[in-house]
């Protein structure tokens, strides 16, 4: 993966670059799904948490709960989610957008004073597609888009996991720029493309 790619990765669809990462340790909570799949969704954030070399923890000592994900078969249920609507400014005006543009999944972030990422939700609809995926395919790709803010267009037409054999893999390249993303010599956030020579530079170092 050349400069160019991973700028692409970050460069969001009005043109700019936008690159960030968790500046604190991870606290997931996740909504609606059976008590025996919540087990694989935490260890799929896991996994992509230690890859990245930062941290999770039990509680965050100012929000609880930092990353949290929300498992519906309709968008109007976050409507009912109580104090939801606290946490998530203009959530009919969200839920009403979501609707009509029959989206199956969305992500929003929140930011500490250094522009590094300080908690997300994660919503995700049940449709057809999704139901259809494995828990741990599915919980892979939301863990691997959530560990740093991508361009919105990040993976349009492609995904960030691989297929091998049976198994379903964090694609090596992805894996290796998170890793270099979460160097500490690097900043939490960044603005300027240049950034990207920078995560490039540290690729090769990363595949081993």
């Amino acid at each position: 993966m050349d400069a160019a790619a991973v700028e692409a990765l970050f460069t969001r669809g009005d043109g700019s670059y936008f690159f960030a990462r968790w500046g604190r340790p991870i606290v997931p909570i996740v909504f609606g799904v059976a008590d025996e799949s919540l087990p694989v969704i935490k260890g799929a954030f896991e996994a992509v948490v230690t890859l990245a070399g930062h941290k999770m923890a039990e509680v965050d000592p100012e929000l609880g709960a930092n990353l949290m994900v929300f498992f519906v078969r309709d968008w109007a249920e976050l409507l009912a989610v109580p104090d939801l609507g606290r946490l998530v400014p203009e959530l009919e005006g969200l839920v009403e957008r979501l609707q009509v543009a029959g989206a199956n999944q969305y992500r929003i972030f929140r930011f500490e004073a250094s522009g590094a990422i300080k908690a997300a939700f994660v919503f995700l609809r049940m449709d057809a597609s999704l139901v259809d995926m494995p828990a741990e395919t599915l919980a892979l790709v939301q863990a691997v888009q959530t560990i740093l803010l991508w361009s919105d267009r990040a993976f349009d037409g492609s995904s960030p996991l691989a297929r091998v054999g049976e198994r379903v893999i964090l694609r090596p390249e992805v894996g290796a720029l998170i890793r270099a993303g979460y160097d500490p010599v690097l900043p939490g956030m960044a603005r300027d493309p240049s950034h990207a020579l920078r995560l490039a530079a540290r690729l090769p170092a990363m595949d081993h």
